[in-house]
């Protein structure tokens, strides 16, 4: 028989069984998780925002540029002037020509301002908008004129309501001037980058190491005559 264990003695604890895991120490599900931290957008760039945040961003700016470059002001004034002068000239008889310009003008105003309100010239940057723009002005600047001209022309008398009315379009051509001298201060000091469409130079190839330059090959013995 074995002898008992003696009085005292400590015993050893059993062997864990096979495939038992070893305990590991359990953390405390109460301390906070660190959370990640936001990317800091620019302010003055798109950064990497997306959806609607670009949007919201993307309409803040334009508007901003809109208005405080002075180009809505003088495209607010210059609608409402074609649209007085539409409205005085609706109750008497013109030539369509007159009609046809001043509603042409209303058009393409309207369309810029909703444009640059919503801003959705910058969903289609194929589209060069400022140089548009500035062309936009130029062209209805030379019609509005025109207009004038071809409507003091074509009366000998003219009616007060008449006179009034191409009053408002030669303003409203004033206004268009005066929006092309804005878009000049915009495009001053801004030139196109050198070497832009320019590929950039190749890497050149490092020679193999561990290889030198081969030998050059022994010239043949010339063959004797037999």
């Amino acid at each position: 028989m074995a002898p008992k264990a003696a009085k005292g003695a400590k015993t050893e604890p059993a062997p864990p069984p096979d495939g038992a895991k070893p305990q590991e120490d359990k953390k405390d599900d109460k301390e906070p998780s660190e959370k990640p931290q936001k990317l800091v957008q620019p302010k003055h760039e798109v950064g990497t925002r997306k959806g609607c945040r670009r949007y919201r961003w993307e309409l803040k700016d334009s508007n901003k540029e809109f208005w405080l470059l002075g180009h809505a002001e003088i495209k607010i004034l210059s609608l409402g002037c074609l649209i007085a002068a539409m409205i005085l000239l609706s109750s008497l008889s013109v030539h369509p020509i007159l009609t046809l310009i001043i509603t042409m003008e209303i058009s393409i105003f309207s369309f810029f301002i909703l444009l640059y309100s919503f801003a959705i010239h910058r969903y289609i940057p194929f589209i060069l908008w400022p140089i548009s723009d500035l062309f936009n002005d130029l062209f209805a600047c030379a019609f509005l004129v025109g207009a004038v001209v071809f409507a003091v022309r074509s009366r000998q008398s003219m009616h007060l309501h008449y006179l009034l009315a191409v009053i408002l379009i030669g303003v409203a051509g004033v206004f268009a001037l005066i929006d092309v001298c804005l878009q000049r201060n915009h495009f001053r000091g801004k030139r196109a980058k050198k070497h832009t469409l320019v590929a950039p130079p190749g890497k050149e190839k490092e020679p193999q190491q561990g290889k030198g330059p081969e030998p050059a090959k022994p010239p043949e013995p010339a063959k004797g005559k037999k």
